[in-house]
């Protein structure tokens, strides 16, 4: 398929238009020139068989610091890396368009995909790109007084690097005006022909458990005309810390990001560094992944479960609903140590062996929580009040959650049959029996009883992980592992001094680019890495799938109510700290 495609492009674009690269994780990966890739892209999508449907990503990468060329090639400023994603292939693919200049500029792609335009945002807030034609260019996830471009490499990475903070009367005055909203500024406008509209302001706030959020509601009576929705609240900087710590001591940064997902955060990343470093993990290592992975999705759900029953009106089912949690939690006490963040993951496998006695926790967990999923759909699902607030609610279509970049229930909701760990199967996942839930309606309603349905799926992988757990070693022997294996020390002094590097620097990953694709919590979770031969990542991206789930907001919100919107924030099922990182 890769030979095939290459000679798709240059039978299309003439030879030498694209340039194949050869990366880590083997994803097929191509330079194209800037003046192309609009119409690379338009080809992509649209004119060819089994197109690339999904624009997974869009990023770039700041190379003026990498002190080397790229294989070869001219030496860029910039890079922006487009990551997409075909159904048909079920494959991705990487292009890559070298940039040139402090503060280059480059075309934009929201002609070709709507959920361009975040994501475009996002680089030119970061990196300082211009994308000319874009609809609403600023930033988006830091301030809008702020300086400077954080993803730079002359941006400082640490607070001690900056100068003392000073909020003097102007600059204070002056962030409080960027904080009013101006409908003009939004292309918004105050009134129709016939009524005055009203600028609702929700937030910041945080409501339920989901973050602090803003969005500016442009209402005709009840009805809402559109919303605009301000993130980065949250934002802390997750990519620049990437590249300030080793690629040991970032684990734990993960456990934040979708900071009700757990270890899930801490397996996407790992994938990718364990790519990088080609490091086989053994089987029970995997499978001690897979059981955390699923007990912090169900923990994840549970969370979900209550809080939108909540945010519609149902006040009792959250105590319940925490009240479980607190079980998988005491599994994942029992077993890590930690709770919410148990960081528990390394390179190569886990920290520890599983304790002695750990099955039976797992097991009456697995014959208790059935009983108590049937218990709540009749509290919660086939509650008629809740029924009204979901149901018809909030409705895309298949395709319209492809244009927008909806993955997770929120795509199996519109009657996709689509999950990674059945497609693309990773950790061992190929090895387990389980059903992908999905619905029809593409609504609210659908939404949740695809998360209810994924509880029950994930309880089946648990009870396989406690039935077959297999037997040997919890981390692999490759040398990069974190923490290195402490019985190789006493061989030779090569041996221990290897040994005393790897725990005080870090591990140093071989050079090279790679990306994993994890199907977590609330849809698709990814890291696309590069290693410039260190003890730290050259540039850390976190995909995450809020990010895009947010951005579709407004377009799934027109038409309904102020009510109908909490019920559609409640079905997205996101974190802040997911949107922001």
């Amino acid at each position: 398929m890769y030979a095939d495609l290459s000679a798709a492009l240059s039978s299309r674009f003439g030879e030498g238009s694209v340039e194949p690269e050869t990366t880590r994780d083997e994803t097929p990966t191509y330079w194209t020139p800037q003046g192309k890739i609009v119409e690379l892209l338009t080809w992509l999508k649209t004119g060819i068989e089994q197109p690339y449907e999904l624009l997974y990503d869009l990023s770039a990468i700041d190379m003026r610091a990498f002190g080397k060329d790229l294989n070869g090639r001219a030496k860029f400023d910039f890079t922006v890396v487009y990551h997409l994603f075909s159904f048909g292939r079920n494959a991705f693919l990487r292009l890559k368009v070298g940039l040139e200049g402090d503060y280059p500029s480059h075309p934009t792609a929201t002609a070709i995909w709507p959920s361009a335009n975040w994501y475009e945002r996002e680089v030119f807030d970061m990196f300082g790109i211009r994308f000319e034609g874009h609809p609403h260019l600023r930033r988006i996830l830091m301030p809008s007084s702020w300086e400077g471009h954080p993803l730079r490499k002359e941006h400082p990475a640490r607070a001690t690097e900056m100068g003392p903070f000073r909020l003097w009367d102007e600059k204070q005055d002056a962030a409080q005006e960027s904080l009013k909203f101006k409908p003009a500024d939004w292309g918004l406008k105050t009134q129709s022909e016939d009524s005055d509209f009203l600028f609702l302001n929700i937030g910041p706030q945080h409501p339920g458990t989901h973050g602090v959020l803003r969005i500016v509601l442009q209402l005709d009576g009840e009805e809402i005309v559109d919303a605009v929705p301000e993130i980065g609240f949250h934002h802390r900087g997750a990519e620049k810390m990437g590249e300030r710590q080793s690629w040991h001591t970032y684990i734990p940064y993960t456990d934040r990001i979708d900071y009700l997902g757990g270890v899930m955060n801490n397996l996407a990343y790992l994938l990718a560094v364990e790519k990088l470093a080609g490091i086989e993990v053994p089987p029970r290592a995997q499978t001690i992944r897979v059981m955390l992975c699923e007990l912090f999705r169900i923990a994840s759900h549970l969370v979900w479960y209550g809080t939108f029953a909540q945010d519609v009106g149902q006040l009792s089912p959250v105590f319940y609903m925490f009240t479980d949690r607190e079980k998988v939690f005491s599994i994942v006490e029992a077993i890590t140590g930690g709770r919410m963040h148990p960081n528990w993951f390394r390179i190569g496998g886990v920290a520890q062996d599983l304790p002695d006695g750990w099955e039976t926790p797992v097991r009456e967990f697995v014959a208790y929580f059935p009983k108590k999923l049937r218990e709540y759909d009749k509290m919660v699902m086939r509650n008629s009040i809740f029924k009204a607030r979901t149901k018809g609610i909030g409705i895309f279509t298949l395709q319209e959650a492809i244009e927008w970049g909806v993955t997770g229930p929120g795509l199996r909701a519109c009657g996709f049959e689509w999950d990674m760990r059945k497609k693309r199967p990773y950790s061992g996942y190929e090895n387990f029996e389980f059903d992908i839930p999905t619905a029809s309606n593409g609504d609210c309603y659908d939404r949740a009883a695809v998360r209810v349905e994924e509880m029950r799926q994930s309880l089946r992988i648990v009870d396989q992980c406690l039935k077959n757990m297999p037997e040997g070693p919890y981390k692999a022997s490759h040398p990069l592992t974190t923490p290195p294996i402490k019985k190789h020390t006493m061989q030779d002094i090569e041996t221990l001094i290897n040994h005393f590097l790897n725990v005080s620097w870090g591990p140093v990953i071989p050079p090279g680019e790679a990306m994993s694709c994890i199907e977590a919590t609330k849809g698709w979770n990814g890291y696309h890495l590069i290693s410039d031969g260190n003890t730290s990542p050259y540039r850390v991206r976190v995909r995450a799938p809020s990010f895009a789930h947010m951005q579709m907001l407004p377009y799934i919100s027109r038409g309904y109510t102020v009510a109908d919107l909490l019920s559609i924030l409640g079905a997205m099922d996101f974190v802040l700290a997911d949107v922001d990182r």
